[in-house]
């Protein structure tokens, strides 16, 4: 198989996103409520001015298809696009407090165990057929989680969260398939801003004080940026050739990378029960890719 530029975007893009703790670490004195809502923001400026400038004829299509569809598809559309925005800035919530205030390693390990918990959803919730391997890659995941629950079930806790609200994410996203992400996304931030504005006390975020911080929207710009809408951007491009198979092996790249950062660059300790558990998760993800002359469903891509 040749290595073509949309593998080479498909890489890039998972390598960006595994590098992800990297900016989001320089903001760890901030509220994570804080440094949600100007990620949020950045981003939707963002792709307002990208989708209005040079995205135009997408979004008249778009909204032509939304303006033909039935009531029924309407409202199933605009249901869907509601709560796939509510999980997603529940996701980067959960993350964005995670990867600061417990350990990159627990961030990682979500990432490494939601394509796994997407097939296990899509066959509760669309029906779609699973096969033993991937039953068993299903329960060695499961051991995995029990393992490290054992010495820290917070922890575990909170990478299943982690790894749940995106999983039911890209379930929301699989049944919008037909519809423009880029736009589903604006869509999605713009519902996530206005939810957040009146929940700035609660998360502990300041606006207005945010704005005149000159190191937290640097790092925050750093992250819509470069880590949110660029990385999309490569994904996309090569979903748009490259079989999802072959997009979903890559994906593993950027949990990997976060694990070398956590132990490699932070320092951080694992005791031999979480080395084993790590390696039973790491034999679960070449389990479940192993080739099948019968195609199984691949976990739905989407942005991070």
């Amino acid at each position: 198989m040749k290595f073509s530029r949309y593998h080479l975007a498909a890489f890039m893009a998972f390598l960006i996103w595994g590098f992800f703790p990297l900016p989001l670490r320089m903001l760890s004195s901030y509220a994570s409520g804080q440094i949600l809502f100007f990620r949020v923001v950045l981003s939707l400026l963002l792709l307002l001015l990208i989708n209005g400038v040079l995205r135009l004829s997408a979004v008249r299509a778009t909204w032509q298809q939304y303006q033909q569809a039935q009531t029924r598809e309407q409202r199933r559309v605009l249901s869907l696009t509601a709560v796939g925005g509510l999980l997603l800035v529940g996701n980067w919530l959960l993350f964005i407090y995670v990867i600061n205030h417990v350990s990159v390693q627990a961030g990682s390990f979500a990432y490494l165990i939601c394509p796994i918990l997407t097939a296990l959803l899509g066959f509760f919730l669309l029906h779609e057929p699973l096969h033993l391997k991937q039953w068993l890659a299903i329960g060695l995941s499961a051991i995995s989680c029990v393992m490290l629950g054992a010495g820290d079930a917070y922890t575990v806790a909170l990478s299943c969260l982690v790894a749940f609200s995106y999983a039911f994410y890209l379930i929301t996203q699989r049944l919008l398939r037909d519809y423009d992400k880029l736009i589903l996304l604006t869509l999605q931030l713009s519902l996530a801003a206005v939810i957040l504005i009146p929940l700035t006390g609660p998360l502990d975020a300041h606006p207005l004080a945010g704005f005149q911080d000159a190191h937290l929207l640097l790092y925050a710009g750093i992250l819509s940026v470069g880590f949110t809408v660029l990385p999309l951007f490569l994904n996309l491009y090569a979903l748009n050739v490259l079989p999802s198979g072959t997009v979903g092996i890559l994906m593993y790249i950027n949990p990997l990378v976060s694990f070398v950062l956590a132990f490699v660059y932070y320092h951080e300790a694992s005791g031999t029960t979480q080395a084993i558990a790590y390696a039973v998760i790491l034999a679960s993800v070449v389990l479940y890719n192993l080739p099948d002359r019968r195609k199984a469903p691949q976990p739905a891509l989407q942005e991070r």
